[in-house]
């Protein structure tokens, strides 16, 4: 990941240093299950651990000649041991290591991603509380549709996140597997039991079924997941987008002091963290689209998934959280123009009752088809001329001979539109 989007603690996290340290907690917990089980003399893991150490640039010099990361990594954390080095990496084979080191990345970089998130429901349900009886246009297909309540928007996006999160930590779960089962992953040279033993000083659990590798479907499945809560940040920024737009202008990005828009123009004041998000949606949908290209490999296992894990995971997981540590910052400080939502609700003139006034009139009688072509003639005059809708609709001699002027007010009223808001609000927050 590039520097301007890698935040800490996840750009830590994925540092070279720190996959080896994983590679070596991995190989220690293996130690320690043959220690207990009486299978390697007694003694031996403190002899390990005291003589094993991690020198990048030594490391990284041996796997120029052996061109085997791990390889390079157990000659040289190895060569520092005496005889208790032949029990290191014992009845392991690469992928032992290195898929089960990635299941602890994988969870920890998981669980920040989860913590930042509910940050992110939390600011959402704030906002959504505070606007809950604000008053704005609905919009279907760009166009004045109904008025809706300001605060739902946050409801929604909040409920959308929280989704996110559960699917998320169901796919950690899912994550949360290693593998010490050998070549093949048949346990030929390796015992259940010590795998057992390993992954559970890890926190982790025994992959059911494994090869030489873990299964990629899990990885696909964390990637997806990453995915849609990044696709879900996504909709709200295109949200903010267009209610940031200079016609509409409901909403404004936080602007600090000393920031500039343009180079060009000293007035702009653009969405540039809802369109930075947008671009990052998309890459990270692309990572959950190579990883599963990464499920079909050869028989036990072919190289083809290294090379797209180690750009996918590190990068997927650290552009989610700054997506999310953005996000809390973009909900949080949102500037909010209630008063442009009420000048834009008087733009479209009353068109926006037209559903109002024929539920009125099947109501009062008339048929469904016949409602509909006489509301809709009214709202084409209103389209193509200057009156206002509800102008038309009081002075329309057929719908006079059913409601008099005082019933027909009544039903342009925007309130209406909210009186089942609370319910809403009280089934999402109360459960039910």
């Amino acid at each position: 990941m590039i520097e301007r989007y890698a935040l800490s603690p996840l750009k830590e996290l994925w540092e070279l240093e720190a996959q080896y340290e994983r590679w070596l907690e991995v190989e220690l917990a293996v130690v320690n299950a043959y220690e207990k089980t009486g299978r390697i003399p007694q003694g031996t893991l403190e002899k390990i651990k005291s003589a094993a150490r991690i020198d990048l640039e030594a490391i990284s010099e041996i796997e120029k000649q052996v061109d085997h990361d791990v390889i390079a990594f157990i000659k040289f954390v190895t060569q520092g041991m005496g005889d208790e080095a032949r029990f290191f990496h014992l009845g392991l084979t690469s992928s032992d290591v290195v898929d089960t080191a990635l299941s602890l990345a994988v969870r920890k970089s998981g669980r920040f991603i989860v913590s930042s998130l509910e940050q992110l429901s939390r600011a959402l349900k704030e906002k959504a509380i505070a606007y809950r009886n604000v008053v704005c246009m609905g919009r279907t297909h760009g166009i004045h549709a109904e008025p809706t309540s300001f605060g739902l928007k946050f409801l929604s996006f909040f409920v959308e996140i929280e989704r996110a999160i559960l699917r998320l930590n169901r796919a950690i779960d899912g994550c949360s597997v290693g593998k010490l089962s050998g070549a093949v992953g048949n346990y030929a040279n390796i015992l259940p039991e010590i795998e057992s033993m390993a992954l559970g000083e890890l926190g982790l659990r025994p992959t059911a079924v494994s090869s030489q590798i873990i299964p990629r479907d899990i990885h696909a499945e964390f990637l997806s997941a990453l995915a849609i809560a990044a696709s879900s940040i996504e909709r709200m920024a295109v949200e903010f987008r267009h209610l940031q737009r200079t016609e509409v202008l409901e909403v404004q990005e936080p602007f600090k002091k000393g920031q500039r828009g343009s180079s060009a123009m000293p007035h702009k004041k653009n969405p540039i963290i809802c369109e930075r998000l947008t671009g990052m949606a998309r890459l990270i949908r692309s990572y959950a689209g190579a990883s599963l290209e990464d499920i079909a490999l050869w028989h036990e296992r072919d190289i083809s998934h290294s090379s797209v894990e180690r750009v996918v995971l590190p990068d997927a997981t650290m552009l989610l959280y700054y997506m999310s540590e953005k996000s809390v910052y973009l909900v949080s400080n949102l500037v909010i123009y209630p008063e442009r939502m009420r000048e834009n609700f008087k733009a479209s003139r009353n068109l926006v009752f037209s559903q109002r006034i024929m539920l009125a009139l099947i109501e009062r009688g008339m048929s469904r088809e016949e409602a509909y072509r006489l509301v809709q003639e009214l709202s084409m005059d209103c389209w193509n001329g200057s009156l206002d809708f509800k102008q038309l609709v009081l002075t329309n001699q057929v719908i006079a001979g059913l409601m008099d002027s005082e019933e027909i007010s009544r039903l342009f009223s925007p309130e209406y539109f909210l009186r089942n808001v609370d319910f809403v609000f009280k089934r999402v927050l109360n459960g039910g």
